[in-house]
Protein backbone atom coordinates (compact mmCIF):
# COMPACT_ATOMS: atom_id res chain seq x y z
CA UNK A 1 0.00 0.00 0.00
CA UNK A 2 2.78 2.44 0.91
CA UNK A 3 4.51 1.94 -2.44
CA UNK A 4 1.21 2.40 -4.29
CA UNK A 5 0.67 5.74 -2.55
CA UNK A 6 4.24 6.84 -3.36
CA UNK A 7 3.92 5.87 -7.02
CA UNK A 8 0.60 7.68 -7.28
CA UNK A 9 2.21 10.79 -5.80
CA UNK A 10 5.14 10.58 -8.20
CA UNK A 11 2.79 10.38 -11.18
CA UNK A 12 0.92 13.43 -9.88
CA UNK A 13 4.19 15.35 -9.37
CA UNK A 14 5.29 14.54 -12.91
CA UNK A 15 1.99 15.68 -14.37
CA UNK A 16 2.10 18.96 -12.43
CA UNK A 17 5.76 19.92 -12.77
CA UNK A 18 7.47 18.22 -15.73
CA UNK A 19 6.33 20.78 -18.28
CA UNK A 20 7.34 23.70 -16.06
CA UNK A 21 10.84 22.31 -15.59
CA UNK A 22 11.54 21.64 -19.23
CA UNK A 23 10.23 25.05 -20.31
CA UNK A 24 12.65 26.73 -17.89
CA UNK A 25 15.30 28.67 -19.84
CA UNK A 26 17.91 27.24 -17.46
CA UNK A 27 16.95 23.58 -18.04
CA UNK A 28 19.86 21.74 -19.71
CA UNK A 29 19.71 20.71 -23.34
CA UNK A 30 22.16 17.79 -23.24
CA UNK A 31 23.03 17.09 -19.59
CA UNK A 32 20.88 14.76 -17.51
CA UNK A 33 18.58 16.55 -15.04
CA UNK A 34 15.43 15.66 -13.08
CA UNK A 35 12.09 15.92 -14.87
CA UNK A 36 10.88 17.53 -11.65
CA UNK A 37 11.98 17.77 -8.05
CA UNK A 38 15.46 17.54 -6.57
CA UNK A 39 18.10 15.30 -8.06
CA UNK A 40 21.02 14.49 -5.78
CA UNK A 41 23.92 12.01 -5.87
CA UNK A 42 24.57 9.63 -8.73
CA UNK A 43 23.61 6.48 -6.85
CA UNK A 44 24.98 3.79 -9.14
CA UNK A 45 26.79 3.87 -12.48
CA UNK A 46 27.51 0.71 -14.45
CA UNK A 47 27.78 -0.82 -17.93
CA UNK A 48 25.81 -4.07 -18.24
CA UNK A 49 24.61 -6.07 -21.25
CA UNK A 50 25.69 -3.37 -23.75
CA UNK A 51 23.85 -0.63 -21.86
CA UNK A 52 25.01 2.16 -19.54
CA UNK A 53 22.89 2.49 -16.39
CA UNK A 54 22.94 5.62 -14.25
CA UNK A 55 20.91 5.59 -11.04
CA UNK A 56 20.44 8.72 -8.95
CA UNK A 57 18.88 9.97 -5.74
CA UNK A 58 15.62 11.71 -6.52
CA UNK A 59 13.07 13.71 -4.51
CA UNK A 60 10.16 13.89 -7.00
CA UNK A 61 7.77 15.81 -4.72
CA UNK A 62 9.80 18.99 -4.31
CA UNK A 63 13.22 20.58 -4.06
CA UNK A 64 14.01 19.65 -0.46
CA UNK A 65 16.17 16.89 1.00
CA UNK A 66 13.62 14.62 2.65
CA UNK A 67 12.96 11.01 1.58
CA UNK A 68 14.89 10.08 -1.57
CA UNK A 69 14.11 7.28 -3.95
CA UNK A 70 16.30 6.03 -6.81
CA UNK A 71 15.65 7.21 -10.34
CA UNK A 72 17.14 5.32 -13.27
CA UNK A 73 18.41 6.25 -16.74
CA UNK A 74 19.88 4.00 -19.41
CA UNK A 75 21.93 4.81 -22.50
CA UNK A 76 23.59 3.02 -25.39
CA UNK A 77 26.17 5.74 -25.99
CA UNK A 78 26.58 8.06 -22.94
CA UNK A 79 24.87 10.82 -24.96
CA UNK A 80 21.17 9.94 -25.34
CA UNK A 81 19.46 8.78 -22.15
CA UNK A 82 16.15 6.94 -21.58
CA UNK A 83 14.04 7.07 -18.43
CA UNK A 84 13.59 3.65 -16.84
CA UNK A 85 11.09 2.76 -14.09
CA UNK A 86 11.89 4.12 -10.64
CA UNK A 87 14.35 1.64 -9.18
CA UNK A 88 13.89 2.06 -5.41
CA UNK A 89 11.16 3.56 -3.25
CA UNK A 90 11.35 4.03 0.55
CA UNK A 91 9.03 1.38 1.94
CA UNK A 92 10.56 -1.06 4.41
CA UNK A 93 11.17 -1.02 8.14
CA UNK A 94 14.83 -0.37 7.26
CA UNK A 95 14.54 2.32 4.53
CA UNK A 96 11.31 4.21 5.16
CA UNK A 97 13.40 7.32 5.83
CA UNK A 98 14.92 7.17 2.37
CA UNK A 99 16.95 5.09 -0.09
CA UNK A 100 20.31 6.85 -0.05
CA UNK A 101 23.05 6.47 -2.61
CA UNK A 102 25.33 3.52 -3.16
CA UNK A 103 26.39 1.56 -6.21
CA UNK A 104 25.35 -1.03 -8.77
CA UNK A 105 27.08 -4.36 -9.48
CA UNK A 106 26.44 -7.47 -11.55
CA UNK A 107 26.01 -10.59 -9.41
CA UNK A 108 25.31 -13.89 -11.18
CA UNK A 109 24.57 -11.83 -14.32
CA UNK A 110 21.87 -9.93 -12.41
CA UNK A 111 21.98 -6.17 -11.92
CA UNK A 112 22.11 -5.63 -8.17
CA UNK A 113 21.80 -2.37 -6.23
CA UNK A 114 23.74 -1.72 -3.01
CA UNK A 115 22.33 1.23 -1.07
CA UNK A 116 21.99 2.84 2.34
CA UNK A 117 18.56 2.56 3.93
CA UNK A 118 17.67 5.19 6.52
CA UNK A 119 15.13 5.19 9.31
CA UNK A 120 14.19 8.16 11.51
CA UNK A 121 12.65 7.79 14.97
CA UNK A 122 10.24 10.07 16.78
CA UNK A 123 12.91 11.17 19.26
CA UNK A 124 15.00 12.55 16.39
CA UNK A 125 17.53 9.73 16.32
CA UNK A 126 18.36 7.84 13.14
CA UNK A 127 19.52 4.41 12.07
CA UNK A 128 21.08 3.26 8.82
CA UNK A 129 21.72 -0.07 7.13
CA UNK A 130 23.42 -1.21 3.96
CA UNK A 131 20.81 -2.89 1.80
CA UNK A 132 20.51 -4.90 -1.42
CA UNK A 133 17.99 -5.08 -4.27
CA UNK A 134 18.17 -7.11 -7.48
CA UNK A 135 16.59 -6.74 -10.89
CA UNK A 136 13.83 -9.16 -11.86
CA UNK A 137 13.06 -10.37 -15.37
CA UNK A 138 10.53 -7.55 -15.85
CA UNK A 139 13.14 -4.86 -15.08
CA UNK A 140 11.71 -4.06 -11.64
CA UNK A 141 14.05 -4.20 -8.64
CA UNK A 142 13.16 -6.41 -5.69
CA UNK A 143 14.60 -5.57 -2.30
CA UNK A 144 15.95 -8.38 -0.20
CA UNK A 145 16.60 -6.65 3.07
CA UNK A 146 19.53 -5.40 5.04
CA UNK A 147 23.02 -6.74 4.50
CA UNK A 148 24.92 -4.82 7.18
CA UNK A 149 24.10 -2.88 10.31
CA UNK A 150 26.02 -0.12 12.04
CA UNK A 151 29.59 -1.00 13.10
CA UNK A 152 30.55 -0.36 16.71
CA UNK A 153 32.18 2.99 17.36
CA UNK A 154 30.47 4.87 14.52
CA UNK A 155 27.54 7.23 14.21
CA UNK A 156 24.50 6.61 12.00
CA UNK A 157 26.42 8.40 9.23
CA UNK A 158 27.83 5.19 7.73
CA UNK A 159 26.69 5.53 4.15
CA UNK A 160 27.12 5.18 0.39
CA UNK A 161 28.43 1.64 -0.25
CA UNK A 162 30.70 1.34 -3.30
CA UNK A 163 31.03 -2.36 -4.15
CA UNK A 164 33.24 -4.21 -6.62
CA UNK A 165 34.51 -7.72 -7.25
CA UNK A 166 38.09 -8.97 -7.57
CA UNK A 167 39.12 -12.58 -8.23
CA UNK A 168 35.79 -13.92 -6.98
CA UNK A 169 35.87 -11.83 -3.77
CA UNK A 170 33.56 -8.90 -3.06
CA UNK A 171 34.88 -5.64 -1.62
CA UNK A 172 33.07 -2.56 -0.30
CA UNK A 173 34.03 0.89 0.92
CA UNK A 174 31.70 2.94 3.10
CA UNK A 175 31.75 6.60 4.04
CA UNK A 176 31.75 7.02 7.82
CA UNK A 177 31.92 9.25 10.86
CA UNK A 178 33.23 7.79 14.10
CA UNK A 179 31.98 8.68 17.56
CA UNK A 180 34.86 11.16 17.90
CA UNK A 181 33.69 13.06 14.79
CA UNK A 182 36.51 11.92 12.54
CA UNK A 183 35.63 11.20 8.94
CA UNK A 184 36.94 8.05 7.32
CA UNK A 185 36.34 5.31 4.75
CA UNK A 186 35.78 1.75 5.97
CA UNK A 187 36.82 -1.35 4.01
CA UNK A 188 34.85 -4.62 3.97
CA UNK A 189 35.10 -7.87 2.06
CA UNK A 190 32.85 -10.87 1.50
CA UNK A 191 32.83 -14.22 -0.28
CA UNK A 192 29.09 -13.95 -0.90
CA UNK A 193 27.59 -10.56 -1.70
CA UNK A 194 26.15 -9.08 1.48
CA UNK A 195 28.00 -11.24 4.02
CA UNK A 196 30.36 -8.44 4.93
CA UNK A 197 33.38 -8.53 7.25
CA UNK A 198 35.00 -5.28 8.40
CA UNK A 199 38.71 -5.12 7.57
CA UNK A 200 39.43 -1.71 9.04
CA UNK A 201 39.81 1.96 8.15
CA UNK A 202 41.05 2.40 4.59
CA UNK A 203 41.82 6.12 5.03
CA UNK A 204 40.56 9.04 7.03
CA UNK A 205 41.06 12.16 9.07
CA UNK A 206 44.11 11.87 11.36
CA UNK A 207 45.06 8.58 9.67
CA UNK A 208 47.91 7.64 7.34
CA UNK A 209 49.78 10.89 7.82
CA UNK A 210 46.73 13.13 7.28
CA UNK A 211 45.81 15.92 9.62
CA UNK A 212 42.24 17.06 10.25
CA UNK A 213 40.34 16.25 7.06
CA UNK A 214 36.72 16.59 8.13
CA UNK A 215 34.17 14.88 10.36
CA UNK A 216 32.41 12.75 7.70
CA UNK A 217 33.73 11.25 4.47
CA UNK A 218 30.81 10.64 2.10
CA UNK A 219 30.46 9.01 -1.32
CA UNK A 220 33.68 6.99 -1.44
CA UNK A 221 34.87 5.36 -4.65
CA UNK A 222 38.05 3.27 -4.74
CA UNK A 223 39.66 1.94 -7.90
CA UNK A 224 42.88 1.10 -9.65
CA UNK A 225 43.98 3.54 -12.35
CA UNK A 226 47.10 2.55 -14.21
CA UNK A 227 49.69 1.44 -11.65
CA UNK A 228 48.17 3.27 -8.70
CA UNK A 229 44.93 3.44 -6.69
CA UNK A 230 42.61 6.40 -6.28
CA UNK A 231 40.20 7.04 -3.42
CA UNK A 232 37.49 9.61 -4.20
CA UNK A 233 35.34 11.04 -1.43
CA UNK A 234 33.49 14.15 -0.28
CA UNK A 235 34.71 15.18 3.20
CA UNK A 236 32.30 17.29 5.21
CA UNK A 237 34.07 19.69 7.55
CA UNK A 238 37.28 19.75 5.49
CA UNK A 239 39.30 22.76 6.73
CA UNK A 240 39.16 25.51 4.14
CA UNK A 241 42.35 26.83 2.62
CA UNK A 242 42.78 30.24 0.97
CA UNK A 243 42.35 28.79 -2.54
CA UNK A 244 41.19 25.17 -2.03
CA UNK A 245 38.34 23.23 -0.45
CA UNK A 246 36.05 26.26 -0.41
CA UNK A 247 32.81 24.31 -0.91
CA UNK A 248 30.89 22.90 2.06
CA UNK A 249 31.41 19.30 0.90
CA UNK A 250 34.27 19.46 -1.60
CA UNK A 251 35.31 16.61 -3.83
CA UNK A 252 38.70 15.22 -2.76
CA UNK A 253 40.98 12.34 -3.64
CA UNK A 254 44.01 10.42 -2.44
CA UNK A 255 46.51 8.48 -4.57
CA UNK A 256 48.60 5.52 -3.43
CA UNK A 257 49.13 1.76 -3.47
CA UNK A 258 46.70 -0.91 -2.31
CA UNK A 259 47.40 -4.55 -1.62
CA UNK A 260 44.50 -7.03 -1.70
CA UNK A 261 46.32 -9.39 0.68
CA UNK A 262 47.11 -6.92 3.45
CA UNK A 263 44.10 -4.72 2.58
CA UNK A 264 46.19 -1.65 3.36
CA UNK A 265 46.05 1.57 1.32
CA UNK A 266 49.38 3.38 1.51
CA UNK A 267 48.62 6.81 0.14
CA UNK A 268 50.50 10.04 -0.26
CA UNK A 269 49.95 12.52 2.59
CA UNK A 270 48.43 15.13 0.27
CA UNK A 271 44.68 15.46 -0.24
CA UNK A 272 43.86 16.77 -3.72
CA UNK A 273 40.75 18.66 -4.81
CA UNK A 274 38.80 16.76 -7.48
CA UNK A 275 37.08 19.83 -8.96
CA UNK A 276 37.88 23.48 -8.22
CA UNK A 277 34.53 24.96 -9.28
CA UNK A 278 31.42 25.99 -7.35
CA UNK A 279 29.37 22.82 -7.95
CA UNK A 280 30.75 19.30 -7.81
CA UNK A 281 29.66 16.51 -5.47
CA UNK A 282 29.36 12.73 -5.06
CA UNK A 283 31.46 11.46 -7.99
CA UNK A 284 30.77 7.92 -9.15
CA UNK A 285 32.90 5.86 -11.55
CA UNK A 286 32.64 2.69 -13.57
CA UNK A 287 34.66 0.79 -16.15
CA UNK A 288 33.83 1.02 -19.84
CA UNK A 289 34.13 -2.13 -21.99
CA UNK A 290 37.33 -0.73 -23.51
CA UNK A 291 38.93 -0.28 -20.09
CA UNK A 292 38.35 3.46 -19.65
CA UNK A 293 37.45 4.65 -16.15
CA UNK A 294 34.39 6.92 -16.59
CA UNK A 295 33.10 9.31 -13.92
CA UNK A 296 29.93 11.35 -13.43
CA UNK A 297 29.07 13.62 -10.51
CA UNK A 298 26.33 15.90 -9.30
CA UNK A 299 26.76 19.49 -10.45
CA UNK A 300 25.45 20.69 -7.13
CA UNK A 301 26.83 21.66 -3.73
CA UNK A 302 24.70 20.55 -0.77
CA UNK A 303 24.99 23.01 2.06
CA UNK A 304 25.87 25.89 -0.25
CA UNK A 305 23.38 28.21 -1.92
CA UNK A 306 21.42 25.48 -3.66
CA UNK A 307 18.11 26.49 -2.09
CA UNK A 308 18.41 29.97 -3.61
CA UNK A 309 18.79 28.74 -7.18
CA UNK A 310 16.07 30.20 -9.44
CA UNK A 311 15.13 26.83 -10.96
CA UNK A 312 13.30 25.95 -7.74
CA UNK A 313 10.39 28.21 -8.72
CA UNK A 314 9.91 25.93 -11.73
CA UNK A 315 10.02 22.80 -9.62
CA UNK A 316 13.48 21.33 -10.29
CA UNK A 317 17.02 21.46 -8.91
CA UNK A 318 20.47 20.25 -10.04
CA UNK A 319 21.96 18.39 -12.99
CA UNK A 320 24.76 15.91 -13.56
CA UNK A 321 28.20 16.72 -14.94
CA UNK A 322 29.13 15.40 -18.34
CA UNK A 323 30.71 11.92 -18.30
CA UNK A 324 34.48 12.20 -17.92
CA UNK A 325 37.35 9.84 -18.67
CA UNK A 326 39.91 9.58 -15.85
CA UNK A 327 43.66 9.03 -16.12
CA UNK A 328 46.62 9.51 -13.80
CA UNK A 329 49.67 11.54 -14.76
CA UNK A 330 52.55 12.05 -12.35
CA UNK A 331 50.34 11.01 -9.47
CA UNK A 332 47.54 13.47 -10.25
CA UNK A 333 44.04 12.82 -11.55
CA UNK A 334 43.24 14.09 -15.04
CA UNK A 335 39.65 14.40 -16.33
CA UNK A 336 38.53 14.83 -19.93
CA UNK A 337 35.03 14.83 -21.48
CA UNK A 338 34.36 11.38 -22.95
CA UNK A 339 34.88 11.26 -26.71
CA UNK A 340 31.29 10.12 -27.23
CA UNK A 341 30.15 13.71 -26.58
CA UNK A 342 31.67 14.78 -29.91
CA UNK A 343 28.45 13.41 -31.45
CA UNK A 344 26.71 16.53 -30.11
CA UNK A 345 28.80 18.90 -32.23
CA UNK A 346 26.90 21.00 -34.74
CA UNK A 347 27.90 24.14 -36.61
CA UNK A 348 31.28 25.53 -35.64
CA UNK A 349 34.39 27.33 -36.74
CA UNK A 350 37.89 28.49 -35.89
CA UNK A 351 39.42 31.87 -35.10
CA UNK A 352 42.82 33.19 -34.04
CA UNK A 353 44.11 36.60 -33.01
CA UNK A 354 44.31 38.92 -30.03
CA UNK A 355 41.65 38.04 -27.43
CA UNK A 356 40.23 41.58 -27.41
CA UNK A 357 39.28 41.14 -31.06
CA UNK A 358 37.70 37.68 -30.73
CA UNK A 359 34.14 37.20 -31.85
CA UNK A 360 31.37 36.88 -29.30
CA UNK A 361 30.06 33.31 -29.11
CA UNK A 362 26.57 32.09 -28.36
CA UNK A 363 27.03 30.16 -25.11
CA UNK A 364 23.68 28.44 -24.57
CA UNK A 365 25.03 25.05 -25.66
CA UNK A 366 28.65 25.51 -26.63
CA UNK A 367 31.92 23.61 -26.86
CA UNK A 368 35.06 25.71 -27.27
CA UNK A 369 38.74 24.80 -27.18
CA UNK A 370 41.05 27.74 -26.43
CA UNK A 371 44.80 27.71 -26.89
CA UNK A 372 46.39 30.61 -25.02
CA UNK A 373 49.84 31.90 -24.09
CA UNK A 374 49.09 34.65 -21.59
CA UNK A 375 46.44 36.37 -19.44
CA UNK A 376 42.81 35.98 -20.50
CA UNK A 377 39.35 36.98 -19.27
CA UNK A 378 36.24 35.04 -20.26
CA UNK A 379 32.88 36.64 -19.55
CA UNK A 380 29.84 34.34 -19.49
CA UNK A 381 26.88 36.73 -19.86
CA UNK A 382 28.28 38.97 -17.08
CA UNK A 383 27.21 36.29 -14.58
CA UNK A 384 30.33 34.11 -14.45
CA UNK A 385 33.83 35.57 -14.95
CA UNK A 386 36.94 33.50 -15.65
CA UNK A 387 40.17 35.48 -15.07
CA UNK A 388 43.68 34.15 -15.72
CA UNK A 389 46.65 36.39 -14.90
CA UNK A 390 49.41 34.09 -16.13
CA UNK A 391 49.80 32.32 -12.76
CA UNK A 392 46.35 31.79 -11.27
CA UNK A 393 42.74 31.28 -12.39
CA UNK A 394 39.99 33.04 -10.50
CA UNK A 395 36.41 32.01 -11.30
CA UNK A 396 33.86 34.52 -9.98
CA UNK A 397 30.11 34.84 -9.65
CA UNK A 398 27.75 36.73 -7.37
CA UNK A 399 26.23 35.19 -4.27
CA UNK A 400 22.55 34.35 -4.67
CA UNK A 401 22.08 35.47 -1.05
CA UNK A 402 24.15 38.64 -0.58
CA UNK A 403 25.02 39.65 -4.13
CA UNK A 404 28.71 39.77 -3.20
CA UNK A 405 31.27 38.31 -5.58
CA UNK A 406 32.38 34.79 -4.67
CA UNK A 407 35.55 33.18 -6.02
CA UNK A 408 37.13 29.80 -6.74
CA UNK A 409 40.77 29.34 -7.70
CA UNK A 410 43.31 27.17 -9.46
CA UNK A 411 47.02 27.91 -9.53
CA UNK A 412 49.42 27.08 -12.33
CA UNK A 413 50.27 27.85 -15.93
CA UNK A 414 47.42 27.50 -18.44
CA UNK A 415 47.98 26.71 -22.11
CA UNK A 416 44.70 25.06 -23.11
CA UNK A 417 41.07 25.30 -22.04
CA UNK A 418 38.27 22.97 -23.10
CA UNK A 419 34.88 24.41 -22.13
CA UNK A 420 31.39 22.89 -22.30
CA UNK A 421 28.27 24.93 -21.56
CA UNK A 422 24.60 24.02 -21.29
CA UNK A 423 22.15 26.88 -20.57
CA UNK A 424 23.00 27.18 -16.87
CA UNK A 425 26.23 25.23 -16.47
CA UNK A 426 29.89 25.61 -17.41
CA UNK A 427 32.57 22.90 -17.20
CA UNK A 428 36.11 24.20 -17.73
CA UNK A 429 38.81 21.57 -18.37
CA UNK A 430 42.30 23.03 -17.87
CA UNK A 431 45.42 21.76 -19.69
CA UNK A 432 43.85 18.57 -21.09
CA UNK A 433 42.18 17.80 -17.78
CA UNK A 434 44.89 18.66 -15.25
CA UNK A 435 42.12 20.47 -13.37
CA UNK A 436 38.40 21.12 -13.82
CA UNK A 437 36.11 23.92 -12.63
CA UNK A 438 32.41 22.96 -12.76
CA UNK A 439 29.82 25.61 -11.98
CA UNK A 440 26.17 26.52 -12.36
CA UNK A 441 25.14 30.07 -13.28
CA UNK A 442 21.82 31.54 -14.30
CA UNK A 443 22.03 34.09 -17.13
CA UNK A 444 19.22 35.49 -19.17
CA UNK A 445 19.08 33.73 -22.53
CA UNK A 446 20.55 33.82 -25.07
CA UNK A 447 23.79 33.37 -23.11
CA UNK A 448 27.03 34.74 -24.56
CA UNK A 449 30.76 34.26 -24.14
CA UNK A 450 33.10 37.22 -24.70
CA UNK A 451 36.91 37.39 -24.62
CA UNK A 452 39.21 40.04 -23.19
CA UNK A 453 43.00 40.32 -23.19
CA UNK A 454 46.02 41.39 -25.22
CA UNK A 455 47.48 37.89 -25.60
CA UNK A 456 46.83 35.83 -28.75
CA UNK A 457 44.32 32.98 -28.63
CA UNK A 458 43.30 30.22 -31.01
CA UNK A 459 39.67 29.09 -30.88
CA UNK A 460 37.90 25.98 -32.15
CA UNK A 461 34.19 25.99 -31.35
CA UNK A 462 30.92 24.14 -31.98
CA UNK A 463 27.31 24.74 -31.09
CA UNK A 464 26.01 21.60 -29.35
CA UNK A 465 22.82 19.87 -30.40
CA UNK A 466 20.07 19.24 -27.91
CA UNK A 467 19.73 15.67 -26.62
CA UNK A 468 16.46 15.35 -24.76
CA UNK A 469 16.05 12.47 -22.34
CA UNK A 470 13.32 10.18 -23.66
Amino acid sequence: MAQTVLLSGIVQALMKHQGRAQRDMHYPGWHTAPVCGLMNDPAGFIYHNDVWHLFYQWEPFGCEHKQPCWGHWSSADLVSWIHEPVALLPSGNYDSGGCFSGSAVVNDNTLTLCYTGSLSYRDGSRASWQCLAREKADGIFEKYGTALGLPEGYSADVVNPKVWQHCGQWFMVLGARDVNDRGCVLLYDATELGEWALRGVLAGSHCGGLRDAGYLWENPDFFRLGDEWVLLCCPRGMPREPTRFLNTSPGAYLVGDFDYESKIFRHKPQVYETDAGFEFYAPQTTLAPDGRRIMVALMGAPGGEEMQQPTIKNGWLHQMTCPRELTLRNGQLYQRPVRELEALRGAGGQWSGEADNALELSAGRLEVIIRLSGPLILNFSKHLIFSYDGHEIRLSRRSLVSGDWLHRYWQGEVTRLHILTDHSSVEIFINDGEAVMSSRYFPQQPATLTFRGLSPVQLSYWQLNREEVA
